[in-house]
């Protein structure tokens, strides 16, 4: 045990991320490292500062699997929308998108329409400060930014696939890498994970699209993979005991079925770990969750599969601006829309009865691939121009106006365009189903999107919103159960060193007050002015007075609902973690 601390954490509950029971308990901190934990309180004479405790919970920092940080950690690395609700440590290079090894307008057009990041601000940024075309490359990057939480990254496939093809034949479904193009795929995805990368993301949902003027409306590279590609990568992230993320296709639901068979080892190879998007009970398809864990409980304990669900703990609540949203890519009259950039062109689409039938025809289509329920019955209006529409729902101003409601719609974009912002819930609205689903085996918790949609959904307080459940008069689990599956299970099914308070630990904490937590409107709509985007509105969560405060590394980066003070967004917090290798 250390004589002197940096910080002393005095008399507060302590959740170890193990899953244990709290205990009450000082921790004792010096160089970024816990080096003190004592039931028997420590002097605090002997610390640099004293964080007083008591009556608080002291976690392990959250841990947010599914983000797309990407562009965000070169603009503004602080990240302080994921720390101010205590994630410590943040994954990017989500959903085959990772920004490694392609030259910066290839990264910036497979990253901005998918992940609803305005391209003006994007491009100049990658053009600017992008000089690594290797992962050694962009760790030392990273590794140099003023970070708020810690990063581990992915590789993406269709970065690789970028990289080695070029964009040109990498979203050409007649191409097909070469040999030599597939090795040298290989030896930079070995290369990668062999540097500490988590592994490799994929993406076999042809919904997401392209942006820019080169290929535009493009599905992302990966999607154009043939199973021989897929299956030479997985055998190696097989063999170097790396993890795969993905997207099924959701087209063909089938698809999730290959990559349990992925998964497996089958009794006569090594299991692969692999974690896809998502656990969640959506409006759209009823049940499919619930079929979904089945088959893959029954593939984790008869199989030898090693599969995970990213599961959400909260309601799947979205927003538009008009059109702008990705659930309009799951049909081609939304397709033709987003695929036009400017209004004028958008509107004289609108316009037409031809594309007013197309839209109704696939609106009234309830079966086939889809995210969204389309039912503007479903679908509020939260702003206007117009006040006296603001609270209804589409079909409610349709019936006063004696229309159809995909005409309504489309009047009302062409009258406000983004002016026009509606509400709607997608998944998630069950909260039995919600609860069932966070206790299954195969889920692991995450799927923020963090970095991402920014002006369509917040779930940066996810860890919070889990915790809350945990503390309702029916608990969805036990607290530390709770603490455990956002902490010291990630960390340990990931290979990563997080999500625990133990001797030598990494010292990434969370004090936070259980009595406001219990009371918190976790779900209450905010948004606030990204300052490096031009100031856009960008939908964010509010948890004032539950985390009262956020150590990483040793340092405290949050505090009192504010970064802090002395230190604001400009000091280093977080470093580049790197997964350990299995044997």
């Amino acid at each position: 045990m250390a004589d002197t601390w940096d910080l002393l954490v005095q008399g507060g509950w302590l959740f170890d991320g193990t899953g244990a029971a709290p205990r009450q308990a000082d921790v004792g901190i010096t160089n970024g490292r816990i080096v003190a934990i004592s039931e028997a309180p420590l002097p605090a004479s002997n610390a640099a500062r004293v964080l007083p405790a008591q009556g608080l919970w002291v976690t392990p920092g959250f841990i947010d699997i599914h983000t797309h940080y990407d562009a965000e950690l070169l603009l503004a690395p602080g990240l302080h929308e994921s720390v101010r609700h205590g994630v410590t440590t943040c994954f990017i290079g989500s959903c085959s998108i990772s920004m490694i090894y392609c030259e910066a307008e290839d990264a910036s057009d497979i990253f901005t329409r998918v992940e609803s990041i305005p391209r003006e601000y994007v491009l100049p940024v990658l053009q600017q400060k992008k000089t690594w075309h290797d992962a050694q490359g962009y760790i030392d990057y990273l590794s140099q930014l003023p970070l708020g939480p810690n990063i581990a990254s992915y590789i993406g496939h269709s970065d690789l696939r970028t990289a080695v093809m070029g964009l040109a034949r990498a979203v050409d479904p007649s191409e097909a890498p070469t040999e030599q193009e597939m090795q040298q795929m290989e030896q930079l995805l070995d290369d990668g994970i062999a540097r500490g990368l988590l592994g490799m993301s994929g993406m076999t949902n042809p919904w997401d699209k392209v942006d820019g003027d080169r290929y535009r409306s493009s599905a992302l590279p990966s999607v154009y993979a043939r199973w021989s590609e897929y299956r030479r990568l997985h055998k190696l992230l097989r063999q170097r005991g790396a993890i795969l993320q993905s997207a099924p296709n959701l087209n063909n639901p089938i698809n999730s079925v290959f990559y349990l068979f992925t998964s497996a080892s089958l009794a006569l190879r090594r299991r692969l770990k692999t974690t896809l998007i998502t656990l969640m009970d959506a409006k759209a398809k009823p049940g499919l969750d619930q079929l979904m864990s089945a088959v893959t409980q029954l593939f984790n304990r008869w199989l030898g599969a090693a599969f995970r669900w990213q599961a959400l703990p909260q309601p799947f609540q979205v927003y538009a601006d008009g059109i702008d949203f990705i659930i309009f890519e799951e049909f081609p009259a939304g397709e033709v829309a987003l695929h036009l950039k400017r209004d004028f062109d958008r509107n004289k689409l609108f316009a037409s009865p031809a594309y007013r039938a197309k839209f109704k025809a696939d609106y009234r289509r309830k079966w086939g691939g889809r995210v969204w329920h389309r039912d503007f019955g479903d679908a509020h209006v939260i702003g206007c121009p117009d006040s006296s529409l603001v609270g209804k729902t589409i079909r409610q101003i349709a019936n006063e106006r004696g229309d159809h409601e995909v005409n309504t719609f489309l009047d009302l974009i062409i009258d406000y365009g983004r002016s026009l912002r509606w509400s709607t819930l997608i998944a998630n609205h069950n909260p039995e189903r919600v609860r069932i689903n966070l206790n299954k085996d195969c889920a692991i918790i995450g799927f923020s999107d963090a970095g991402a949609h920014l002006r369509n959904m917040a779930f940066y307080n996810f860890g919070l919103c889990l915790l809350q459940m945990a503390v309702q008069e029916r608990p969805v689990m036990s607290a530390e159960k709770a603490v455990w599956r956002l902490t010291g299970e990630i960390a340990d099914w990931y290979g990563i060193d997080a999500g625990k308070i133990a001797l030598g630990a990494r010292a990434d904490l969370v004090l936070l007050d259980p009595q406001a937590l219990k009371h918190a409107s976790l779900d209450a709509y905010a948004e606030a002015p990204f300052e490096e985007l031009g100031g856009l509105p960008r939908v964010v969560n509010r948890s004032d007075g539950v985390v009262k405060a956020t150590i990483i590394n040793g340092q405290i980066a949050f505090e009192h609902d504010q970064p802090a003070p002395e230190l604001g967004w400009v000091r280093k917090f977080g470093e580049f973690i790197r997964r350990r290798h299995e044997p």
